[in-house]
């Protein structure tokens, strides 16, 4: 037994979601990324002497979706706090969030394995808070520089229970919790431009002792892969500590995607050292139960339903479901083209791979896809009815179809690319083949079968490629056979 297979891991992910609203959160100044440096921000946002801040009602609506659709208790009395400590991109000295009184408890997310079994995390809190500046340390050789145009950017922390048991656990984790906060139209998910960060709480234990390990944070991290890669280093080294005989220490670590490795940044402080107490300047927001009916009468369908209704309505595998949810745009665009064609498959099929790789091509999403759902719904129901075969709908008709005003049956007759179902017809074109090549004919009867293939391809050329292939090649073994 390997000594790594001795332990289990116990993570828990700290998941800061910035908030797609106009202005920041406790002032109005505009919330813009890529704006040049320290030009969005102001004296309330720094905290100025005099100045007071201002909640944002968006803040409140958004915390309330989130926590509605991760099935959360929302808090019916909020109250702000102060954190205080030092930093420089901080600039007045304590960053405004909630301590005891977070606005959502409990809720999950749903993660799979990789046997499909569903595994719920269960959410220890999400509560509202400000981002602080950013420090930049690679523009000038001797000094850090500072952009506040962050500072007092809108923030959700979700923090999950430590039930977290693996890298890959975590990565499916983040992936659930981008892919609903882009449903929500809360936050882009952008992870290389920040707007999602994920700190990962991370010890390790003997299976099947309760006590959890010493606790380290590596703070900080901008993409999934990162996550995963950071958590898989520091499981091993944990582990490589203590069979070593050495402590591990409480700390925050930062992680090196370079290369792959976690470093020591500062001891860990503890929850006290940051000196809590309530935020004066603001007033408690009381969140009530019409206002909660409200939000949730406002909320689009969720990736879990959607999920559910495709395999279960729809009778689509879990892995063609799952690649059609992963993106909001493409699964509303599935159920529309669902309300017009009963044939499930084929339209994600077609979704998924001729829709996809055009939109690939084009560098566009598909939302900018110039093509009705109905008009697609159309261009398959020519295919159910043997009107052109697949190869033509996917190849030929779709790429006319974009920027089109004609249907697809209107580009299929003016191409004269729909097939030829007569049997007669077929019939007659067969027996001219079977004329042509009496000594093949034998041979297939003798038992070289692989000879269809030879029948079918003249029976395509004679009808200029336009016999039905399914019925041509019954018809044909009918006669031969």
């Amino acid at each position: 037994m390997s000594e790594y297979n001795k332990y289990e891991a116990v993570i828990g992910l700290e998941v800061h979601a910035q908030l797609l609203t106009k202005t920041k959160a406790y002032s109005n100044d505009e919330n813009i990324y890529g704006a040049k440096p320290n030009t969005k921000t102001s004296v309330v946002t720094q905290g100025h002497p005099g100045t007071l801040p201002v909640s944002n009602k968006r803040v409140i609506e958004y915390a309330v979706k989130l926590g509605i659709a991760v099935e959360a208790n929302i808090r019916k009395r909020n109250e702000y706090a102060r954190k205080n400590y030092f930093y420089a991109d901080l600039p007045k000295g304590y960053q405004i969030t909630q301590d005891k009184t977070p606005i959502c408890n409990g809720g999950y997310i749903e993660v799979f394995d990789k046997n499909e079994t569903a595994k719920k995390i269960n959410i220890t809190r999400i509560h509202m808070e400000e981002d602080a500046g950013k420090s930049i340390h690679d523009l000038d050789p001797f000094n850090s520089l500072v952009d506040l145009n962050r500072a007092g950017v809108p923030l959700l922390e979700i923090v999950s229970e430590p039930e977290i048991r693996s890298s890959d656990e975590a990565h499916q984790y983040l992936l659930e919790v981008r892919k609903l906060v882009r449903y929500l139209d809360i936050c882009d998910g952008n992870m290389e431009e920040g707007s999602l960060r994920c700190d990962a709480n991370i010890s390790v234990r003997l299976k099947g002792v309760k006590e959890f390990g010493t606790k380290v944070e590596v703070k900080n991290m901008n993409s999934s892969r990162n996550v995963k890669n950071a958590i898989e280093y520091e499981i091993k080294r944990q582990i490589d500590l203590i069979e070593e005989g050495s402590d591990i220490v409480h700390e925050t670590r930062g992680f090196n995607a370079t290369n792959g490795t976690t470093i020591s940044q500062r001891h860990k402080e503890e929850a006290n050292d940051y000196r809590y107490f309530p935020e004066p300047d603001l007033q408690p927001i009381i969140v009530t139960e019409e206002y909660i009916k409200k939000v949730k009468s406002s909320l689009p369908p969720l990736p879990k339903d959607l999920l559910k209704k495709f395999t279960t309505d729809f009778k689509l595998s879990k892995y063609d479901a799952t690649i059609i949810v992963d993106d909001k745009n493409t699964a509303l665009f599935y159920n529309e083209l669902c309300g017009y064609t009963k044939n499930y498959k084929i339209a994600a099929n077609f979704l998924n791979g001729t829709i996809k790789s055009y939109l690939k091509e084009n560098a566009i999403t598909i939302n900018k896809l110039n093509v009705s759902a109905k008009a697609i719904a159309d261009l398959i129901l020519l295919v159910d009815e043997n009107k052109v075969s697949n190869s033509i709908a996917t190849a030929k008709i779709f790429p006319l179809l974009v920027n089109s005003d004609l249907s697809a049956e209107d580009i299929a007759n003016q191409n004269n690319w729909i097939q030829e179902s007569d049997s007669n017809t077929l019939i007659n074109l067969i027996d001219q083949v079977i004329e042509q090549y009496p000594e093949k004919v034998e041979e297939y009867r003798s038992g070289k079968k692989g000879l269809i293939g030879l029948f079918m391809g003249e029976v395509m050329k004679l009808s200029r490629g336009k016999a039905d292939p399914k019925l041509t090649n019954k018809l044909l073994r009918e006669k031969l056979d």
